[in-house]
């Protein structure tokens, strides 16, 4: 998994696109969706802190918080903006931040409240995706007929191995560009 630093320096005007949707409304906001104990799929709004040093979230004693300590698997999107339709969306791994001054840096910038029980968790970037419709869904002049503009980024990790925990990649082989689509161009 990339740090969002990472993708951010890889691609930024892709990461511009996604931290303007998640931060539309001044602090972050957006869906998180983690995975349950039984497998199923669970949502919750969160508030993301996008800093230089990456993509967090403070996270209190809740089932998402027990979610992403025991499988650190995730999904956030944005909410969706009142004059368009536009969305974004970021999955990969989650996983606690231990180092003292670091949360103590985030939890400013984020003005996190010391006396919650909250746990900081940074957001590793396997997959970013930007969607554009335009102003009432719509797609903008010159960009195809009805179809939105979609940018996708996958890291660039090998597509086999393992992770740093030794969990298998399950992800699919990867087909042609960087990291398997071309994200200059509007998806088909």
């Amino acid at each position: 998994m990339a740090s969002w630093s990472a993708f951010a320096t890889d691609e930024p005007r892709l990461a511009d696109g996604i931290r303007l949707l998640l931060q539309q409304y001044g602090p972050g906001f957006g869906y998180l969706a983690t995975v349950r104990a039984d497998g199923g799929p669970r949502v919750h709004p969160v508030c993301p802190v996008i800093t230089d040093e990456g993509l967090f979230c403070f996270v209190v004693d809740s089932p998402k918080r027990r979610d992403l300590e025991r499988d650190g698997r995730y999904a956030l999107h944005s909410f969706p903006p009142e004059e368009s339709d536009d969305e974004a969306y970021l999955a990969g791994r989650a996983r606690p931040v231990s180092d003292p001054a670091q949360v103590a840096r985030i939890a400013r910038v984020g003005r996190a409240a010391p006396q919650v029980d909250w746990r900081l968790f940074e957001f590793d970037v396997d997959v970013a995706m930007l969607t554009r419709r335009g102003p009432g869904g719509l797609v903008q002049p010159g960009e195809g007929a009805g179809r939105p503009a979609v940018q996708v980024w996958l890291d660039a990790r090998p597509a086999h191995g393992g992770d740093a925990a030794g969990v298998p990649d399950q992800r699919p082989a990867r087909r042609g560009g960087r990291h398997g689509f071309d994200t200059r161009r509007t998806a088909a």
